[in-house]
């Protein structure tokens, strides 16, 4: 799993490449640790090269989008493939989030 952080335009953006899965979910939380920092800016998961989200996934990114919410900010998911839709779909994720293509 690799996980990359810049910052574009004003907004925060986090590129997940490889499988989002239980093993890789300790390593990539702290990786993304310093988007739970970031204030009052819009927060972009670029999963289009995500191949695979797990439990463990998604409650690290419930964590993001709670914490830039109480900074005033926003997270979106960008360029989910099939997979990676269908189980946000199937644990209501895809009600939480906000995509963008």
């Amino acid at each position: 799993m690799k996980t990359t952080i810049q910052e574009t335009g004003g907004k925060v953006v986090a590129v997940l490449e490889g499988s989002l899965d239980t093993v890789a979910a300790a390593e990539t939380e702290e990786a993304l640790r310093p988007l739970n920092d970031v204030e009052g800016k819009d927060i972009i998961i670029d999963c289009t090269k995500l191949e695979y989200i797990s439990s463990a996934g998604l409650r690290i990114f419930l964590v993001i989008l709670q914490n830039a919410e109480e900074k005033g900010g926003h997270v979106y998911i960008r360029g989910i493939n099939d997979t990676v839709r269908e189980i946000f779909t199937i644990t209501g994720f895809s009600n939480i989030f906000e995509f963008m293509e």
